[in-house]
């Protein structure tokens, strides 16, 4: 049974810090971890992040005071992010250019959001979408981010779509994965690493849709606000000069 919108436990804050929480964990497994189970869970908890970044991002489109403001953030710390991306990503080197970071690929979902809005014309915005979705497979989460993002924007003021759109989210990642293994893992194993992988994003449309309250916290939402924005720079700097600290 659904519950009511007032007994939902988690407002659009905790979730974020949640997204924030599972998605170092995700970094520290990629950067540091051996293979083995303690990887597999932290990997796959972090896959929780760049699902609940694009639901936010479609409902933060909806209600911000100023879509330039918002666009001039992304911008700034798709540049601040940069940097801290590579050097945490690279390995045995100091630094190395390992594509764009997710705050690039969260700027180009914005600009979907952007072009959904403001291109009237059916065929230009196709090919418009379809650039901005070919550009992202230099980033992070290259491709998915953006289809994740149009599948919200689909899913709006229904929750029956909006159902449905974590479930093929899930189920695109799923097969995402498993494409990626064939050739390395024998089928099973295939099967049991991208069904695994499916976890994360599974846990995001259950937290919005059964726990997520559609509010914010009563108190400091700008602390919060910026502190998500910062988070995703520092924490990476911090992993980088660890990891060269540590010799990988």
């Amino acid at each position: 049974m659904e519950l009511n919108q007032k007994d939902k436990l988690l407002n659009k804050d905790i979730i974020k810090y949640m997204a924030m929480f599972t998605m170092l964990l995700n970094h520290i497994a990629n950067i540091f971890l051996p293979n083995g189970i303690l990887y597999e869970i932290c990997l796959n908890l972090g896959y929780f992040t760049a699902v609940i970044m694009c639901y936010f991002l479609v409902e933060g489109y909806q209600y911000t005071h100023s879509k330039k403001r918002y666009l001039q953030r992304l911008l700034l710390f798709t540049l601040i992010s940069q940097i801290p991306y590579s050097l945490a990503f690279t390995t045995e080197a100091y630094i190395e250019f390992h594509g764009f970071s997710m705050m690039a690929t969260l700027t180009l979902c914005f600009f979907i959001l952007l072009t959904v809005e403001k291109v009237k014309s059916r065929l230009s915005k196709a090919i418009v979408i379809l650039l901005l979705i070919l550009l992202s497979s230099f980033c992070d989460w290259s491709l998915l981010a953006p289809i994740f993002t149009l599948l919200f924007i689909w899913a709006q003021n229904s929750t029956a779509r909006l159902k449905a759109a974590f479930f093929i989210s899930a189920l695109l990642f799923g097969l995402f994965n498993f494409t990626g293994g064939i050739g390395t893992f024998s089928l099973g194993a295939n099967l049991f690493y991208s069904v695994s992988a499916m976890a994360g994003v599974g846990l995001g449309g259950l937290c919005i849709l059964y726990l997520y309250n559609g509010k914010r916290m009563q108190r400091g939402q700008n602390f919060s606000k910026w502190f998500f924005y910062f988070f995703y720079p520092v924490h990476l700097l911090i992993l980088g000069i660890i990891r060269i600290a540590a010799g990988l």
